[in-house]
């Protein structure tokens, strides 16, 4: 489990109190300092990379650049990674003074540190159905590339012309996960869901014309889909089925390591 040197630390402070070079109370007040930092209007939460095994994200929508900026600072001090979602180009050119070898994806209104070393390529492939899904898809491939995840990516293969995914469909069958993004009626997690074993992740987008309502045409559709593999996020949260996707893998590698097993 990625602890990001905290366990360690915990471990040294537990150390020094059993053998009376810490008080209780120094100790207790170097924990807080470890699980959060409290601002005069947040409180970044340090302890969610124990708990979850990734830093805290931060949304950017509804925060000004100053706010952005304070969190930014703090994540990136204490774990040495920064993710920020629905980013503009302004908080991506406020915080490049902060965050070394800061990268911006513009499609993903994602703002991003230096990624880790790949764990696990294309474990994930990540199908949309048409090129106007494709920003939300580049939230979930951004979100898992940060995991160490980088995924595959097989665009505008939509049930208006179906047949193009057969073109792509080696990268359904070597992938582990799906993430199939779709607006309009939302067709295509169910018709891919019904061709392959693999655990899909659908995301609704809102794109569609008049009688899509946003999205939640798309979001129904998929909700009451025949296909049995289909679990399904909300309209346009790219990132919430990145990090959903994400976590599988991880468990699914650290499950085959503790059973003394290896995964490709």
């Amino acid at each position: 489990k990625i602890g990001y040197g905290m366990t360690k630390q915990w471990r040294l402070l537990l150390e020094q109190v059993q053998n009376g070079t810490l008080s209780i109370e120094e100790a207790e007040r170097q924990l807080q300092q470890h699980m959060i930092r409290q601002l005069d209007f947040a409180q970044v939460d340090f302890h969610r990379a124990v708990r979850q095994g990734f830093p805290e994200v931060i949304f950017c929508e509804n925060k000004t650049l100053e706010d952005i900026a304070s969190i930014a600072r703090e994540i990136y001090s204490h774990h040495g990674l920064l993710l920020a979602t629905h980013a503009t180009e302004a908080v991506f050119e406020h915080l490049q003074p902060i965050i070394p070898d800061l990268q911006w994806n513009p499609r993903a209104r994602c703002v991003y540190s230096t990624p880790p070393p790949p764990k696990l390529e294309q474990g994930v492939a990540i199908l949309t159905a048409g090129t106007s899904d494709i920003p939300v898809a580049e939230e979930a491939a951004v979100t898992l590339t940060m995991f160490g995840f980088p995924p595959r990516t097989v665009y505008d293969v939509g049930v208006a012309g179906i047949h193009r995914l057969n073109h792509h469909w080696e990268a359904v069958e070597q992938a582990a996960v799906l993430i199939v993004v779709a607006g309009m009626e939302g067709a295509l997690p169910s018709v891919v869901g019904g061709l392959t074993d693999k655990p899909i992740i659908a995301v609704p987008t809102s794109v569609g014309y008049g009688s899509h309502f946003g999205g939640i045409t798309a979001l129904l559709a998929m909700l009451n889909s025949c296909a049995n593999s289909i679990t399904v996020v909300n309209i346009d949260n790219g990132f919430g089925a990145g990090y959903a996707a994400a976590l599988i893998l991880r468990q699914i590698i650290q499950f085959h390591q503790k059973h003394g097993e290896t995964h490709e």
